[in-house]
Order: structure tokens, then C-alpha cells, then sequence
């Protein structure tokens, strides 16, 4: 992490935390998931697919995910221009990792039940 960050504290330096920071927030896993499952969208698709994403919230998501490396940003020269997000290697890694958090999800869940 920076150092020159306001706010420092012991679990700065663990990897599941930092991993967390990239990914958390109400948004950006509904974003990654959504480009995983149709490998490559434009902007209307995902917010069309993402139900209750405004606008401003998805252009943000997409800029934090691309500045990450998690998301790439394709945009064509052509008129109208058009602009298509992928997942990075990067964010195809991360796959198996909410796919395995979504399994032990499920299991909790069905426990509470």
C-alpha cells in the first residue's frame, strides 16, 4: 500500500485485505462477474445486466477495475465509437476465487436456513 496514505494500520501488509480492497464495494464484483459470464460487453450491456446500477457508479467501477488491471477497456476507432470491456488475465485469476467464496457462500447460507 502507499505509504504516504492518511490511514495506516497492522493489516496494511496482508494480501487478503489488499485483495479485498481492490475487489470490495456494493459494485465491482456484480461488474466482474457480469463481464465473466458474457467474456466481453459494452456499457449498455452491463448496466442493462447489472439491475439497480446507476451510471455514475458503473463508469466508476470500470475505472477503478481497469486502473487495478482487473478490466480492460477496448475502444474502436469507428463512428459511432464503440468501447468494449474484457476481463485482464489478471481478472480471469480471480475466477476461481469468487467461484470457490460463492461456493462456501451457499454452504452458509443453507446452514442458516
Amino acid at each position: 500500500m502507499n505509504d504516504n496514505a492518511p490511514y495506516k494500520n497492522n493489516y496494511d501488509s496482508c494480501p487478503l485485505t489488499f485483495a479485498l480492497t481492490l475487489i470490495g464495494g456494493k459494485w465491482r464484483l456484480p461488474v466482474i462477474w457480469s463481464i465473466h459470464k458474457n467474456k466481453t460487453m459494452r456499457y449498455n450491456e452491463l448496466r442493462r445486466d447489472i439491475q439497480g446500477i446507476t451510471s455514475m457508479m458503473l463508469t466508476q467501477s470500470l475505472k477503478e477495475l481497469e486502473a487495478y488491471g482487473i478490466v480492460e477497456r477496448k475502444q474502436y476507432a469507428e463512428i459511432p465509437p464503440r468501447v468494449e470491456y474484457s476481463l485482464t488475465d489478471n481478472g480471469e485469476n480471480l475466477i476461481p476465487a469468487l467461484k470457490a467464496l460463492a461456493d462456501w457462500g451457499d454452504k452458509m447460507r443453507k446452514l442458516k436456513a
